[in-house]
């Protein structure tokens, strides 16, 4: 069963998705970047606040990929008791560097690698993610404006990072201002979740107010489908 993930950035937030039912809900602030932080005090009392009734996922911010600045980020937000830490895999930076860093967190916390698909990432790390012992690996978009993932990625390349995160057992997931209309194209890649924030928001705009009709309607498309 696909799942559904949604991304919020506070407490009132998080309740509501979770009220709706939703698979992951997942930690991050859309008026500071793609995969904007939230501060640590607010994922902790998220946290606190969802007493394990839903699995927490939590971005580090739209970090350069410099294996030491990664690393603390990464650590500092494992250590509010958040299921899963995603990190952005922005361009330039030293990807091998970072991931054999970050290896040395992964025995006790669950990393995801975010692939951004308007920045034409290689799907080369996968293999990297595996060895260095992460969870998962997702797709995402890094200009909000560009329009979806489906928009701006090919559907044989958005298979081929599906089969190859398959091919190495990583938890799966696509994302990037995905609307409504999205999920019929995505759904038959059976990936482990699709990601949502501004087809969740009054107008569909990601960093306005949840829409619970919008969210409801949502889990309700990917559960007929």
């Amino acid at each position: 069963m696909i799942g559904m993930l949604a991304s919020v950035n506070s407490v009132a937030e998080a309740l509501l998705v979770l009220n709706a039912q939703v698979d992951i809900i997942d930690l991050k602030q859309p008026e500071r970047g793609a995969l904007g932080a939230l501060e640590i005090d607010l994922v902790k009392q998220i946290v606190t606040e969802i007493a394990g009734r839903c699995p927490v996922s939590a971005t580090v911010g739209d970090l350069p990929m410099q294996p030491e600045l990664v690393f603390n980020a990464v650590k500092a937000m494992a250590n509010t008791g958040v299921d899963y830490v995603k990190i952005g895999f922005f361009p330039e930076g030293d990807w091998l560097a970072t991931v054999e860093k970050l290896a040395e967190l992964t025995p006790k916390t669950a990393l995801i690698a975010v692939l951004f698909a308007d920045a034409q990432p290689d799907f080369a790390i996968i293999t990297a993610l595996k060895q260095a012992g992460f969870a998962g690996v997702m797709l995402d978009t890094m200009d909000k404006h560009k329009g979806s993932l489906t928009q701006v990625m090919t559907q044989t390349d958005i298979g081929q990072f599906v089969s190859l995160a398959k091919i190495q057992s990583l938890l799966c997931g696509l994302a990037g201002s995905l609307r409504l209309d999205d999920i019929a194209t995505l759904m038959p890649y059976q990936v482990d979740y699709l990601g949502f924030r501004g087809a969740l928001c009054v107008q569909h705009q990601r960093t306005g107010q949840l829409n619970q009709l919008a969210i409801a309607q949502i889990k309700q498309a990917i559960i007929q489908f």
